[in-house]
């Protein structure tokens, strides 16, 4: 018995110093987080909660491991404004290999506290998107004009985007100048080379990993999750202008990987999505209004159109195109009302068109609308509004052929001979009827009124 006390004790013992250094650093944790894929709303709301929770945690530091062609601007300035109010160290790593880091993900790079990449991947490219020269531009047109030397010539065909800041267009030189400006502020908080920062901007330069090890774009390469913690292990960051010591020995990872509440949101903020369920709203609150009491139009109607509006409102909306969707409907049931030979239904189905196309105000690829889902939803809008509700307005017009007012004005015609009462036929119905003067058999007449049971008549002269 003593010496099971004695084992027992010394347990206790042994374990006692784990458990006070366990409590004593409750910051030997690491949290993991993800972008995996184009940068929106939904990214930001998963960034900002995970960071959230990392804070509260006090977390060793973040670690975001990404993987993005870039994203929109709005999104990405609001990421990094988290990063650098961020009073734990963050490290992003761009991996696996394969992954990169262009346009929108390059600038989250050069924000982070540590910048890491795995062999095999790349970044760059982070030139706006609406500066980059349409599809279809040869070097031939580029330099179509005789008489340039060279290396001007050269200058045009490599580096096209120069070109877009070299013309007169204010706008583009706003947002070069304004993305170059950004960049470099973000180069100079963690001494990282300024120059190429530029130069991704203005000339769309790309690098490599070890590329960017060299041109001290990054600080570390690393084969491994394992690599790069041995790597940050004694490694000192400037956070908030505190110099924090980075302690990877022990570490325990924690990952925040997106949820269910992300995939509902990136599912909303997706621009087809978004369009489908603006035109179900739509169409579900003409339906209801068209059909008073009809309930399940307008209940499906309004809740789609308040899904819409909530995607629109974090997405890039072009109002003259949403403007544009809404006169194009609103000519095709006017087209219906009143026929015009085409010419509103015309205006109509261009006038949605157009909005649709201009909708969502970016050029990134996976923010727009798909073409398909226009195309349909243009020529189903168009045979909707323009035949099914004509057919419906043109019933509307013809005569009515059941109740009181079908019978005023009908013909009949008299079964038996009487002076002021007597039977009539009337769409084959037999009638008491009563007549202003006498009729005799087969003698026709016309309906002028019915009082209960029996119609007044007046006999053809």
């Amino acid at each position: 018995m003593k010496k099971l006390l004695i084992v027992l004790t010394l347990l206790c013992l042994a374990v006692l110093p784990v458990s006070l250094s366990a409590e004593n650093n409750p910051n030997k944790q690491v949290y993991l987080l993800e972008i995996n894929g184009v940068i929106g709303p939904a990214t930001v709301d998963y960034f900002e909660r995970s960071m959230d929770k990392a804070n509260r945690a006090s977390a060793a530091f973040i670690l975001l491991r990404m993987d993005t062609p870039g994203g929109l601007d709005l999104s990405m300035r609001k990421i990094i404004k988290k990063i650098i109010t961020s009073p734990i160290p963050v490290v992003t790593y761009v991996a696996p290999g394969g992954s990169r880091a262009a346009s929108a993900g390059t600038y989250i790079l050069y924000a982070s506290h540590i910048a890491a990449m795995s062999p095999g991947t790349n970044l760059g490219a982070a030139t706006p998107i609406q500066l980059i020269p349409m599809p279809g531009t040869t070097p031939d047109e580029t330099n179509k004009h005789k008489g340039e030397d060279s290396e001007k010539a050269a200058d045009k065909t490599t580096h096209p985007q120069t070109k877009a800041m070299k013309n007169d267009d204010a706008s583009s030189k706003k947002i070069i100048n304004d993305a170059v400006a950004y960049i470099e502020s973000l180069a100079k908080m963690h001494g990282r080379n300024e120059k190429w920062a530029k130069k991704a901007v203005i000339e769309a330069a790309s690098l490599s990993a070890e590329e960017a090890l060299k041109e001290n774009v990054i600080d570390i390469v690393a084969t491994s999750q394992a690599d790069l913690f041995k790597q940050l292990n004694g490694l000192t960051v400037e956070v908030l202008g505190t110099p924090v010591v980075l302690e990877t020995v022990g570490l325990s990872v924690h990952e925040l990987l997106p949820d269910w509440r992300n995939s509902v949101l990136q599912t909303l903020t997706n621009p087809n999505i978004a369009y489908i369920l603006m035109l179900i709203g739509i169409y579900g609150l003409i339906f209801e209004f068209a059909n008073p009491g009809a309930i399940v139009p307008g209940t499906v109607g309004a809740i789609c159109l308040l899904l819409a509006l909530f995607s629109f409102q974090v997405l890039p909306i072009n109002y003259a195109g949403l403007a544009l969707i809404l006169l194009g409907i609103a000519l095709m049931v006017a087209e219906a009302f009143q026929p015009s030979f085409g010419v509103l239904g015309i205006g109509g189905v261009i006038s949605f068109a157009t909005g649709s196309l201009i909708l969502i105000d970016t050029d990134l690829p996976g923010y727009g609308i798909d073409i398909g889902v226009i195309a349909g939803f243009t020529i189903s809008t168009a045979a909707f509004f323009i035949l099914a509700l004509g057919l419906v307005f043109k019933a509307r017009r013809n005569p009515i052929v059941s109740g009181h007012e079908q019978m005023v004005g009908s013909e009949c015609e008299a079964i038996d001979d009487f002076e002021t009462t007597g039977r009539v036929r009337v769409h084959s119905e037999l009638w008491m009827a009563t007549a202003i003067s006498p009729m005799k058999k087969g003698d026709r007449g016309r309906v002028e009124d019915i009082d209960g049971l029996i119609v007044k008549v007046r006999p053809d002269k």
